[in-house]
Order: C-alpha cells, then structure tokens, then sequence
C-alpha cells in the first residue's frame, strides 16, 4: 500500500485535540483516529479511568468507532495515534488488519514496536496478515508535550 506523507500532520493534530480531551477529564492524554480515503471513520480517546475499565485505550476506542462500517476488515485503513500502541492495542490493530500505524511517539516496554513483545511486527503468529507500516515520530515534541 502506497502511503502519502501529505496528511500526516493533519491527522495527528486530530489526534491531539482527542488526546487533550481525555486529558481534561482525568485520564491519559492520548487520542487516535482511524483513516479510510482521506476520511476520518473512527476516533477515540483514553477513557480508562472513566469508565473504570483497561480497555478503554483510544486505538481500540477508534476501532470500536469504525464499526459501523459493517466490517473489522480494516486493512485499508490508517491508524494514527499519539502514543506507541500498547500491547493489548497491537493485539487488536493486528486482527483488524489495519495496514499502517502512524504514531507521535514511543512508549518503551509497553509498546507494541518497541517492547520485548512487539506485537505489531510479529511474524510468528500465521492467522495475521502482514504487519502493518509503522510511521513513528510524527509531531513527536507536540504528543510529548502531552504528557507534561
């Protein structure tokens, strides 16, 4: 899949707005959108506090918007996000196929790239298909900014 570099910037400010939002009511500054076409078709914010519940991660959030789509086939979708996917997010961004993620910055031993179990680049597991693009570093300073 061709990947244009032109909206990038425009579609993690979206994910700022989203992450500034879960951050003004108590939880973790972290937002994530869903792109199909040059369209927005799923948004989430963190709401783990909020809902008293772990898996209310923004990119499982954004995922879960997306559904209404009729399909968890997403692998012509982008996922944009502020944070490096958790684990548990990777998990969830591989069975929907999801072809690129687009991410601000790392998040070390809890990513699904850069930990000890980097989930989104497996190639073990043979149910999944190709692991997706990984983009890392977009408005890098901004999503850091978020956790100050």
């Amino acid at each position: 899949m061709a990947v244009s570099t032109t909206n990038h910037d425009y579609f993690m400010h979206k994910c700022i707005d989203l992450a500034l939002l879960a951050k003004a009511r108590g939880d973790s500054a972290v937002g994530s959108v869903l792109v199909l076409d040059g369209n927005i078709i799923g948004s989430g914010i963190e709401g783990g506090k909020t809902f008293g519940d772990i898996t209310y991660h923004a990119e499982i959030e954004a995922i879960r918007d997306a559904k209404r789509l009729g399909t968890l086939d997403l692998s012509k979708s982008l996922l944009y996000t502020t944070h490096e996917p958790c684990i548990m997010c990777s998990y969830v961004i591989r069975h929907s196929k999801i072809s690129v993620v687009v991410m601000g910055m790392s998040t070390g031993d809890i990513g699904g790239v850069n930990s000890a179990y980097p989930l989104l680049l497996d190639k073990t597991v043979t149910k999944w298909s190709l692991a997706p693009t990984i983009i890392s570093g977009v408005l890098e300073k901004e999503c850091r900014d978020l956790d100050k």
